[in-house]
């Protein structure tokens, strides 16, 4: 007998938890169907997921505005669906998805959280206003709620988040595809004209105020007085030769030389090879994916004290405290001086760096926590 899970999320952008999704989508085995409902747009992943076989459908609402039109279509679906159970993804889609579950008279939703802080001034207010009725009304509207992060479930317990229902199931990884490949960073490398002994460090991410490019940039200002032969490079959407602001950034600190703006690409597992280090500079997050990603890929990571960051690297990496730009360059240079004098040492750091990935973050492991909690719900509404 198929067991069918309609998620509902937000939107399907080049994004962390929408990259989940897809992730857990593919992983699944055959025995589940899965349906995904995007509030917006197809954006990155609807094609990705109708490609393997997965029915999308998208409302088209616009971003921050709910369509009484939409979520009549949202509940009319559910209704003719009949899944076993409904799975929502971030914010709105956890409160508009959940509702909707409710008024078509579904018994399990299970919501999902992929976020800790929000900051005040950088979430958007209707964001941290569905957060805060989210809190309001989780002890009725969700079966369970699953959060990405230690980190996550503390801050929204804390929050007033339904404690009995949260479990953590941690993002897990295809280490055949995030794996080392001295081919792809010789390749990566020549594209860029870098040296194999110079240098390079990375941040993947998008342009985007929560993961404070600035810091990155100001610690890259400091470590170039060490490093001299230093070279970046920056990966995610908006980081192009285009962003007028994130090039006055660079050019300030008189590093634009020194950094090269790739944008989104579709090769990231190629890129985290190219690399030495991957720095997270971010001042929020909740299970940064590509501190995990680069790991796989046997390339060390430096990172700032955000979500379950400091869980992921473990004894592998370095961790410092957010928006202290002095304290990154000092992991950094730390960081590099091991890399250029300590081979041997730098080598099994990598290798353990893989290796805590592999034991602990597998897809495995994830998808048989997502199948834990939906079974368990199953249990629940039989009961």
């Amino acid at each position: 007998m198929t067991f069918k899970v309609l998620h509902v999320i937000t939107g399907l952008d080049d994004g962390g938890a929408e990259a989940v999704l897809f992730r857990l989508v593919s992983a699944v085995p055959d025995k589940t169907e899965h349906v995904v409902v995007s509030l917006t747009d197809a954006g990155k992943y609807g094609a990705l997921l109708e490609a393997q076989g997965t029915r999308v459908l998208c409302l088209g609402m616009q971003r921050g505005r709910a369509s009484i039109g939409a979520l009549r279509q949202l509940v009319a679906f559910m209704r003719k669906e009949q899944p076993d159970v409904v799975q929502t993804w971030m914010y709105h889609a956890n409160f508009l998805g959940g509702i909707c579950a409710k008024v078509a008279r579904l018994p399990t939703v299970v919501w999902g959280i992929h976020h800790t802080h929000l900051v005040p001034g950088m979430a958007s207010r209707s964001t941290r206003a569905i957060d805060w009725l989210c809190a309001r009304i989780s002890n009725f509207v969700p079966t369970k709620i699953i959060a990405c992060a230690k980190a996550a479930e503390d801050v929204h317990v804390g929050k007033g988040y339904d404690q009995r229902k949260v479990k953590v199931v941690a993002n897990g990884y295809d280490i055949n595809r995030w794996c080392r490949s001295e081919d792809a960073r010789q390749d990566i490398r020549t594209e860029l004209g870098i040296p194999d002994s110079c240098p390079l460090i990375g941040f993947v991410a998008r342009w985007d105020p929560l993961k404070d490019h600035s810091n990155l940039v100001s610690a890259i200002a400091l470590v170039r007085h060490n490093r001299a032969d230093l070279r970046v490079m920056l990966v995610g959407k908006g980081c192009i030769p285009e962003n007028s602001e994130l090039v006055s950034l660079l050019e300030r600190a008189g590093i634009a030389k020194s950094v090269c703006l790739l944008g989104a690409r579709s090769d990231v597992p190629r890129l985290m090879c190219a690399l030495d280090l991957h720095v997270l500079s971010s001042r929020s997050e909740a299970f940064p994916n590509v501190v995990a990603e680069a790991m796989a890929c046997e390339t060390p990571c430096v990172v700032t004290a955000v979500g379950d960051a400091s869980e992921i690297v473990g004894a592998t990496g370095w961790c410092v405290p957010v928006e202290n730009s002095q304290l990154l360059a000092a992991a950094i240079v730390d960081a590099l001086e091991e890399w250029s004098s300590r081979p041997s040492l730098w080598s099994e750091r990598r290798r353990q760096a893989r290796q805590r990935i592999v034991s602990q973050f597998s897809i495995e492991a994830m998808v048989q926590g997502y199948q834990d909690v939906w079974d368990e719900c199953g249990s629940l509404a039989r009961s």
